[in-house]
């Protein structure tokens, strides 16, 4: 591995961490000496990158470092360019703009080298599938999801039956044929799935659901294991 791909790969990784890393621990990562591993970190220091250390605790990046566009990749933009472009085709209208916006973005930023591999991207997505179309405002539950808000829905099923919840959305998965909220049902006590070119209407609440998204998201990998004959998550039904 060439240096400056472990410096970049230090900088990575320390901003993936959520506690201090050891010099073992990054030289292991990087699999280098530990010798190596501190002219790296001495290196990036000198370059002004604000890696603290601390005897016997470890490195951390300090909050709201921003690499400078020379540090992409041509994976990274490669693997920006196809996730927009999937969104672009896919998304809702703000969803799919937002996207279009990154990819000019992207053209702008990047080094005068890089820049055909987002303008003339040889990568696209492709989908036989048709998605149905949605029947809210896919911003608003978007930002209600950001927020952790309360929405009170009115859906409708699969066989047409209407019915009107408190759920908490935990997060939207894309589906190549279909937007499906993942919510815990505070009517039925559970973890239940919306399609969301069912949903009549959203009505997001002033109130914050008070469980951290990343406990829920655990709770559904759970009631999903509780279920093996489920290989997907199903529409709610009644």
């Amino acid at each position: 591995m060439r240096r400056t791909e472990r410096l970049f790969r230090i900088i990575q990784t320390l901003r993936g961490a959520r506690r201090p890393l050891t010099g073992r621990a990054l030289a292991e990562e990087l699999e280098t000496s530990l010798r190596t591993l501190y002219r790296d970190i001495a290196e990036l220091i000198a370059q002004g990158v604000p890696v603290r250390g601390e005897a016997g605790t470890g490195y951390v990046l300090d909050k709201g470092y921003d690499l400078p566009p020379l540090m992409l990749t041509p994976d990274e933009l490669e693997a920006a360019v196809l996730g927009a472009s999937w969104v672009a085709a896919r998304g809702d209208p703000q969803l799919a703009q937002g996207a279009r916006d990154l990819v000019a973005k992207l053209s702008a930023i990047v080094p005068e080298a890089l820049r055909p591999i987002v303008l003339d991207n040889g990568l696209q997505p492709m989908t036989f599938l048709s998605t149905p179309a949605d029947t809210i405002d896919m911003a608003s539950l978007r930002l209600a999801i950001r927020e952790r808000r309360k929405l009170v829905i009115c859906y409708v099923d699969g066989q047409g039956a209407q019915s009107e919840r408190v759920i908490w959305p935990v997060f939207l998965a894309y589906m190549d044929a279909a937007r499906v909220v993942v919510a815990w049902c505070e009517t039925r006590q559970d973890y239940r799935h919306f399609r969301t070119d069912r949903l009549v209407r959203i009505d997001p609440r002033a109130a914050c659901y008070p469980t951290p998204r990343e406990r829920l998201i655990a709770g559904w990998k759970a009631h999903l294991a509780a279920q093996p004959s489920r290989i997907a998550p199903r529409p709610e039904r009644n």
